[in-house]
């Protein structure tokens, strides 16, 4: 079975996943990379980041792909369940992993958590294996309506790629390999904190993602430890967050991502008052409909992980128990 102590997540470390901090390490030359954990430092605490020669002409690939690619997806959509048990107007009963993905780039040299980067040939052979296997990227929207409605679902293994802290790199690399694909993720970004001369994702990026079909999300503005704030600035953090998302981007923001996995019972409570319908943990597990929906599994992807690994791993976890009433990283 594999669990949050493993001997691969062992690579953070417990303590790796309880910081709420990101380390932005500056490569000579002027150019940069970001060496990425749970969550960025303030602006004034991090290096410039230049954007990689590659990143930018995949970008302009991916916006120049975008029109046709969403069409396709959307034909696939409306065909969906054409081959599977799931009748519309019965709630479906079938579990759903949820991945978790980071930085989608080579780690800079000292980078202090370099499982959190995943290469993008990496990442293009685990989607490459996933396709192979069955599986079909849906967003959370997509299985909560399939558990709730028996909305059908695309034929294939539904699994949700979610990808947090709105790095660049899930624009520039991620982007093009879920398009060719003909699927969508799940971005959970942060609203401060990581900047585009940082690494993060600018404005017009995250347009661009939710035109492509993505599903945006939330981790609240500062990626914050919320089990450590007092009442007023969580329902900052959680609910004045979600309205703040919904105006800036017209999406409905359903579901928000525990930063660090951090939570307990005032976190729960206060994203449940907040209006989203649920929300993700870092603990290992898939969703199944019948478990809290505040607290929904994930698997984070590490570095250096094969597509055979990836596919173990995604089985080894289905049957993990529900995750604990409140997670602080240890």
């Amino acid at each position: 079975m594999w669990g949050l102590h493993d001997g691969r997540t062992r690579i953070l470390g417990v303590a790796g996943l309880a910081l709420v901090a990101i380390v932005l390490s500056a490569c000579a030359g002027g150019g940069s990379q970001v060496a990425a954990h749970q969550a960025p430092l303030p602006p004034q605490q991090g290096g410039d980041l230049t954007t990689a020669t590659s990143q930018t002409s995949t970008s302009a690939t991916s916006r120049t792909n975008t029109s046709t690619t969403s069409v396709a997806r959307a034909e696939t959509t409306t065909s969906a369940g054409a081959g599977a048990s799931r009748a519309a107007g019965r709630p479906g009963s079938d579990p759903v992993p949820i991945l978790m993905y980071h930085v989608i780039a080579a780690p800079p040299p000292g980078a202090p958590f370099p499982g959190l980067y995943v290469t993008p040939s990496e990442f293009a052979a685990q989607m490459n294996a996933l396709k192979r296997a069955g599986w079909h990227a849906v967003t959370l929207d997509q299985a909560e309506a399939y558990w709730r409605e028996g909305v059908p679902l695309p034929s294939g293994k539904p699994i949700v790629l979610s990808f947090d802290n709105g790095y660049r790199s899930q624009y520039t690399e991620a982007l093009p390999v879920l398009q060719g694909l003909g699927w969508v993720g799940v971005e959970n970004m942060q609203l401060t904190g990581l900047p585009p001369s940082q690494g993060g994702l600018s404005s017009e990026q995250i347009h661009a993602l939710v035109a492509d079909g993505w599903e945006l999300d939330t981790q609240g503005f500062s990626h914050a430890d919320l089990i450590t704030l007092d009442a007023q600035e969580l329902h900052y953090q959680v609910a004045v967050a979600r309205t703040t998302v919904q105006r800036r981007y017209g999406v409905p923001v359903n579901w928000f991502c525990y930063p660090s996995g951090h939570y307990d019972a005032a976190v729960i409570a206060a994203v449940r008052a907040a209006g989203y319908e649920g929300s993700t943990t870092v603990v290992p597990g898939w969703a199944h409909p019948g478990e809290d929906p505040y607290r929904l599994h994930r698997l984070r992807v590490l570095g250096g992980t094969t597509p055979e690994a990836l596919l173990q791993e995604i089985g080894a976890i289905r049957d993990d128990p529900p995750a604990p009433p409140s997670y602080n990283g240890t």
